[in-house]
Formats: structure tokens, C-alpha cells, sequence
């Protein structure tokens, strides 16, 4: 065993991972596990340092370096683990001299290479080729946030939004493409501020435009999660004219309950996320939305809780991410003196989570005896334009195929395929 990573949170994280190993190995590292974490919920925390735990059990010979958003925030919780032989910041755990300087015969403090990440003004372009025989590529083009929402620790382990200019990401995809990688998801913290910080300041629309535009062999192109007051007539341009974005969008929604957006300092109300779903199917009918969705926070009453269930259904969302509020210290939602009590949060969120369940059943039932292009990510399953697994008894990974679909199990649909796609 050469570099291995483990990752854990958003799919940033997972690109960020691929450069990581790259970045190690290049340094000389053998025999090295690099845990790259999350910060969002102390839930994520937890299972940070259970898995550390774990990969020292069966690896007791091999040096584990902890990064990621929660070796930012809480580098010293994990330099005291005995475990961990080292800590990285987030901006260093992406460069190959932060790996090449590692002392593995340091204890405590000592083992701590965290820097503040609120000095950071520029995120660089990291080229990947591909990644490890996955039809599907993560992209990143911005980093950090310069909003506050009350809740959310993330902009102290990621700092000031910036973002990787147009040039550098075309690069990077023309790069993916050429390497048989059929389906690229451009990803970032906050991606709907992307460009804010650059000579211009193109906007997210402007970028997906050129993408398409200078990238004309990729057939498909995701956007991660959005920010969708971020929204702009570029991004609603491409969503109406361009069959090559895929037709579902994950929005960073919180909240339902206008109050609680408020509290939460988020900069849309329920009105505005409504507005936007609507518009964005009135220009392409097929579109599919999730959301992200916290239960349980700070003074939500039940009638309060009961708008963002009523807003799952009118919005007609389909994929919920959904979270029990977690108090994380040192943001301004931990000193609300009423705290909703975790148990309460807790049946909150399943109540959520079953919601949103049978919202993707009615998706998944509307599609049966439909014909879908299907990108097959390994022997066995696809995805669909909308994101939804299906279960196939051949193709060959990568390839993006026609399949009619016959039936529904568990967890998404069951196709048979016609013919390779167009």
C-alpha cells in the first residue's frame, strides 16, 4: 500500500481526496492512510475519530494523517489521539510540500501543520486525470464562504470564498474527457459565489456556459449544491437551452419557516425558493430538485417545523439531505438560549427523511415504462438524468446507455437496455 484516503462529507471532499493521494504520493509517502474529514455536525466529528480508531486497529504499522475541515477546526482534538501520527490544514493538505516536511517522530502540538485558513485569497487549479475508473468526475472551481449562517462552522475550516478561474476549469475538463470520463459535477463550498473574487467576476451561469461551449465531447454536466438566490439569468439560460446539464439541482434550503431562515442569517425566504423551482421547471419540465434541510433548530416550534415539511411537498422535492440541528461551538446558533432538545430534533429529522422517502417513490414510480439515458458508474448500476439509480444486468462502465425502465425495488429503479445513447 502506497497513499490511501479516507473520506469523509462533501463531494468536494472527495475531489479534494483524488488530489491528495496525487499530491503524497509525488512527496514520497508509503504505507500512509490520510483521513480528510468533516466539520459540518459534531455527528461528522464523531465518526472521524471512530474510523481513525478503526484503521489503526487494522493497520498498526501504517502512519494515519488527519485533514479536512475538522482537523482545521479542531486540529488539537486530533493531534492528542494517539492514533494520529500528524495533522494538516486544509489549504496545506493540497500541496506536496506539506507532505514532503512531514516529521512522523513528533508528539502533541508538535504534530499540528494548521495555518489560518482565513489568510488564504486564492484556490489553485489541480489537474486530475481521472478518477480510478469512475464514469463520474468531481470538479472543483471555488472553495471557502464568506457568508455566516448562525448554524454553520465550515467557512472557519475552509475561510474566504475565491474561486479557480474559467480557463483553468475548461482545462480540466477537456483533461477528464479525454480520459473517457462521460459525466463531470462541478463542486465548490458556496459554488453560486463563484467568480466573485476574479477580474470580471463571471458568475456560475457564465461558467457552466463555458464549459459547454469550449467543451463540446462532454455529455454530461452537473452543479453540486447551489445557493439559489445566488441564481443568476445565465444559469437560467442554460438550464432552458442546454440538454447537456442535467436536469436536477440540489438546493442549500435549511429551512422552510421563514423565521428560521432569518435566525439561521440565511439570505433567502421560503417565497424565494418557491420562485425558483418554478421557474426553473417552467423552462425545463423534467427537473428535479433536493435540498438540504436542518430539524430541530434553535426556537423551531412545531408549527414552524411543519413549514419545512410543507415545503418539501409544494417545491416538490425529491432528494432530502437532512440533519438534526448539531451545536457547534463558536457559532452564533450554539448561544440561542432556546435549544430545541436533541431528542425532539432527532424525530423531527425522521420525519423528514420519511417524507422525502416517499417523495422519491412517486418520482420513481412516474418513470416506469420511460425510456432513460443512463450513465452506467459500475456492473450493475446507473444513474439517470435526474440522478436516480437504476438496476441493470449488463453494459459497461462509462458508458451512457438508452434503458427502458421496468420496475421499481428499493432505492431507485430496474431498467433493461435498448441501445448505446446518442
Amino acid at each position: 500500500m502506497s497513499v490511501r484516503t479516507l473520506t469523509f462529507g462533501c463531494r468536494l471532499n472527495f475531489f479534494e481526496s483524488e488530489v491528495i493521494k496525487d499530491q503524497a504520493e509525488k512527496a514520497g509517502l508509503d504505507d500512509v492512510i490520510v483521513v480528510n474529514s468533516c466539520a459540518v455536525t459534531a455527528e461528522a466529528v464523531r465518526q472521524t475519530r471512530q474510523a481513525i480508531r478503526k484503521a489503526r486497529r487494522d493497520n498498526p504499522e501504517t502512519r494515519i494523517v488527519v485533514t479536512g475541515c475538522a482537523a482545521q477546526t479542531e486540529a488539537a482534538t486530533f493531534a492528542e489521539m494517539a492514533e494520529v501520527d500528524a495533522v494538516i490544514g486544509n489549504a496545506e493538505k493540497m500541496t506536496e510540500t506539506a507532505y514532503k516536511g512531514l516529521d512522523f517522530s513528533l508528539e502533541g502540538e508538535a504534530k499540528i501543520l494548521v495555518n489560518d485558513i482565513m489568510a488564504v485569497r486564492e484556490t489553485a487549479e489541480h489537474m486530475i486525470d481521472g478518477f480510478d475508473g469512475r464514469a463520474r468526475a468531481f470538479v472543483q472551481v471555488q472553495n471557502g464562504c464568506d457568508h455566516r449562517c448562525t448554524f454553520c462552522i465550515i467557512p472557519y475550516g475552509r475561510g474566504p470564498s475565491r474561486s479557480v478561474p474559467m480557463g483553468a476549469v475548461v482545462d480540466q475538463i477537456k483533461r477528464l474527457v479525454a480520459n473517457g470520463i462521460g459525466e463531470v459535477v462541478l463542486t465548490g463550498v458556496d459554488i453560486t459565489s463563484y467568480g466573485g473574487d476574479l477580474p470580471g467576476t463571471p458568475s456560475l451561469g457564465k461558467l457552466t456556459q463555458s464549459i459547454l461551449r469550449h467543451v463540446p465531447d462532454l455529455q454530461r454536466l452537473r452543479i453540486s449544491s447551489i445557493d439559489s438566490i445566488e441564481a443568476d439569468e445565465a444559469l437560467f439560460e442554460v438550464i432552458s437551452g442546454e440538454r447537456r446539464l442535467m436536469p436536477h439541482l440540489h438546493l442549500s434550503l435549511q429551512s422552510g419557516d421563514d423565521m428560521i431562515l432569518k435566525r439561521m442569517k440565511r439570505r433567502h425566504l421560503r417565497g424565494d425558493t418557491l420562485d425558483f423551482v418554478h421557474k426553473a421547471r417552467e423552462l425545463r419540465p423534467d427537473m428535479v430538485f433536493g435540498a438540504d434541510i436542518i430539524a430541530g433548530f434553535p426556537t423551531e416550534t412545531e408549527e414552524m417545523f411543519e413549514n419545512s415539511m410543507k415545503i418539501v411537498s409544494e417545491a416538490g422535492l425529491t432528494y432530502l439531505h437532512v440533519f438534526p440541528y448539531s451545536k457547534r461551538q463558536g457559532t452564533p446558533a450554539a448561544r440561542i438560549p432556546n435549544q430545541v432538545s436533541k431528542a425532539v430534533a432527532k424525530q423531527r429529522a425522521a420525519r423528514l427523511r420519511a417524507l422525502g422517502e416517499q417523495q422519491f417513490e412517486a418520482l420513481c414510480m412516474s418513470r416506469i415504462g420511460q425510456s432513460e439515458n443512463v450513465l452506467i458508474e459500475r456492473e450493475g448500476l446507473g444513474r439517470t438524468e435526474q440522478f436516480v439509480p437504476v438496476k441493470l444486468s449488463a453494459g459497461q462502465p462509462g458508458d451512457i446507455v438508452a434503458v427502458d425502465i421496468v420496475g421499481t425495488e428499493a432505492g431507485g429503479l430496474i431498467g433493461e437496455i435498448r441501445k448505446k445513447a446518442a
